[in-house]
Order: structure tokens, then C-alpha cells, then sequence
């Protein structure tokens, strides 16, 4: 069952948390964290830290920090002052859209499980039941050109997995790709990773992996690309279906990428659908309503409810999205829209170009349901 709460600190930080609990047990929280904005950096960042911290208290005994995502609008300048977590936490420089707000963050949490670095760059998180998550986060490259980057992380990323007892191609359930200057290196992330994935037997006629791939960066102005995934050694083949959207979208391998538009994850009693990132696109791999904003996101978001149901769920199963925009002017049009349509839905609103300059804006998130 998914119950949806929204609330404001004391030190003017607003919080969308989202609860999930499964009869069978399963128990997972995610909370978008958004301060007001117009105030110094410093200011700003104490504040969302202290209402991420402060998330615990506000649930069921149990809960445990498993995953957070900031989103910064000068990582260069910003990303030092950000304080360390014994949790995977993920830096990208994506600017959070509205009123000066400098700093953002998405968090995951967890009931009832145990978080510790696993070697090979990746963090662990185990639960009571004996399950087992890896995440990696803000893995780069700095001085290789965006293929080399994305080669060299896939294969090493690759290899931490198998330390392990996992694959690629068997385990990794989720990536992203931040890519600086997108529209001139996202070329490169695309060749570097179908090499890779041709090595490990990810193709089209197997299967590739959900994934994102979108303008951000790091506070290293060197490193062309950032790289963050999520694997889990429990998932079985039975477990996952990878989710089509075929009345709407086209397979990704018609124009040379290599990415699962949606993954089902039947698991511990919960249905989870990852949806990748998903613009104004046709099953034929054309831009939909070009130029018009109003016209894709409401087509963007009709592909993203097309394979929501392809996985058995709905927009109330969402528990978080997070909205990537090209132009700044467009960001109330396209947060009032999403507003109305997915009501209390705690989404993020971030300055990220696409991956293909016609489209505007793009989403992705997660739903989860009992199974």
C-alpha cells in the first residue's frame, strides 16, 4: 500500500515522503527534500540535512538510510561542503528548478536493513530476510573522452559485480549516465556502453538494462561522464520482465541505444516497475509535438502510464518521479501539469538537457505495488 505525506521543517525545508508497505513485510520510503530557496548555499544545505536526517524518526522504528541523490547547482563550488553519509550518496549537478533553490535531494529508505561499503566502489545493503542490494554511485572518469569513460566504468563496474557472484547482464537492474555537454558526448556514452554490453552478452535479442541518460555533471570539470547503478545478486530471470510499451514507443535498438524502456521486478512480495527515462517519443522513434512543451509532457507522460500498466500499475503506485527540463522557462508549465495530473506525487524538477535536443523534457521513476 502507498500513503503520500507532505510536510515543512522548521528551518523552511519542504518534504514529499511517500510510504510503501507490503503485507508480506516489505517496507521502503522515499522522500524528495526541497528548501526554499533565495538564501546563501550554506544555509540551504543545513536545512535539507537536517530534515534527510531527521527522516528516521518520522517513521516506523526500523527505517534506514539505503540511498540519496543530491542535486546541486554549482557542484564545482558546492559539492565539498556536502557532509558524509555511511550510506550511498549520489552528487550531480543538475540544478533544482524554482525560487533560488540551490540544493535538492532524493532518499531512499529501507526497513529493518544494514548499509556498508562492499569494496569495488560499491555499498551493500542487506536485509534481516538475507536480501541483498549494491549500489554504486558518482563513479567517473576524469580525462577520458565520454566513450573511454563509459567503457572503462562499465568494465570496472562489471568486475566489482563479479566479486561478488554477479553479472552485468544478470544482476544490474538500473543505471544512469550524466553526461556533460550531453548534446555533444552523449554520442560517445552510447557507442562506449553498446561495446560493453555487446562483450557481455547484452543485446537485443536478450535484453538490456533501464536506464537513464541525461545532461549533469560533476565537480570535476575533466570528467565528461558520471555513472551510478543499482544491482541486486537475488534477482532470477523469472523475477523480470522487461516492459515494451509497444502501442507508444519503439525499442531503442531501431536508433542504435542500448536501454530497456521499463523493468518489472517481482520480488519479496512487491511488484516494482523501473521506468527509464521516457520523453515525447512514437512507436516509430520520432519526436513527438516538437517544440511544443505543453504537447510532450502530456505525451511524455501518457508513455510513462503505457508502461506503468504494461507492469501492473498505476500512477498512484508512483513513489517519487524526477522531471528533466532543457529550457528553464518552461519549468511551471510542465510542474503545474504534472501537479494536476499526478496529484501529491513528490517529483523533482531539474535543469538537465535531454539526450536529443528536440525533446523538451523527460521523466522517470518508480512504482511499486503488491504483487
Amino acid at each position: 500500500m502507498i500513503s503520500r505525506n507532505r510536510y515543512t521543517t522548521d528551518l523552511r525545508t519542504t518534504v514529499c515522503l511517500t510510504e510503501f508497505h507490503a503485507a508480506a513485510g516489505a517496507r521502503e520510503y522515499t522522500a524528495m527534500v526541497v528548501p526554499d530557496g533565495n538564501r546563501p548555499f550554506a544555509e540551504q544545505l543545513d536545512a535539507v540535512w537536517h530534515a534527510v536526517d531527521a527522516l528516521p524518526s518520522r517513521l516506523p522504528s526500523g527505517a534506514v538510510h539505503v540511498f540519496a541523490r543530491i542535486f546541486l547547482s554549482d557542484p564545482a563550488n558546492q559539492a565539498s561542503m556536502l557532509p558524509a553519509r555511511p550510506y550511498a550518496v549520489s552528487v550531480v549537478g543538475q540544478a533544482p528548478l524554482g525560487g533560488g533553490v540551490k540544493i535538492a535531494a532524493l532518499v531512499l529508505l529501507q526497513h529493518d536493513v544494514t548499509v556498508a561499503e562492499a569494496g569495488g566502489g560499491l555499498y551493500e545493503v542487506k536485509g534481516a530476510d538475507g536480501s541483498i542490494d549494491f549500489y554504486a554511485v558518482s563513479w567517473t572518469r576524469p580525462g577520458m573522452d565520454s566513450e573511454a569513460a563509459t567503457v572503462s566504468m562499465l568494465e570496472d563496474y562489471s568486475e566489482a559485480l563479479a566479486a561478488h557472484g554477479c553479472t552485468l547482464a544478470d544482476n544490474c537492474l538500473r543505471t544512469w549516465f550524466f553526461v556533460r555537454d550531453v548534446d555533444v558526448n552523449y554520442r560517445g556514452v552510447v557507442e562506449g556502453r553498446n561495446t560493453v554490453f555487446d562483450r557481455k552478452g547484452l543485446t537485443a535479442s536478450t535484453h538490456f538494462i533501464a536506464s537513464t541518460g541525461i545532461g549533469g555533471y560533476g565537480d570535476d570539470h575533466c570528467s565528461k561522464v558520471s555513472f551510478d547503478a543499482y544491482a541486486s545478486p537475488d534477482v532470477t530471470p523469472d523475477m523480470v520482465t522487461y516492459l515494451k510499451g509497444a502501442s507508444h514507443l519503439n525499442p531503442t535498438s531501431e536508433y542504435g541505444v542500448a536501454f530497456e524502456r521499463a523493468t518489472l521486478v517481482c520480488r519479496g512480495g512487491c511488484r516494482r516497475v523501473i521506468v527509464s527515462g521516457t520523453a515525447s517519443i512514437d512507436n516509430r522513434g520520432q519526436v513527438v509535438h516538437t517544440g511544443d512543451i505543453v504537447g510532450q509532457t502530456a505525451r511524455m507522460c501518457e508513455n510513462v502510464e503505457v508502461l506503468l500498466a504494461e507492469g501492473g500499475c498505476a500512477p498512484e503506485d508512483m513513489t517519487h518521479a524526477i522531471v528533466y527540463q532543457r529550457d528553464i522557462a518552461d519549468a511551471a508549465v510542465v510542474a503545474c501539469m504534472i501537479e494536476e495530473r499526478y496529484p501529491g506525487l513528490p517529483a523533482i524538477f531539474l535543469l538537465a538537457p535531454v539526450c536529443r535536443p528536440g525533446w523538451l523534457v523527460e521523466m522517470e521513476c518508480v512504482a511499486l505495488r503488491e504483487d
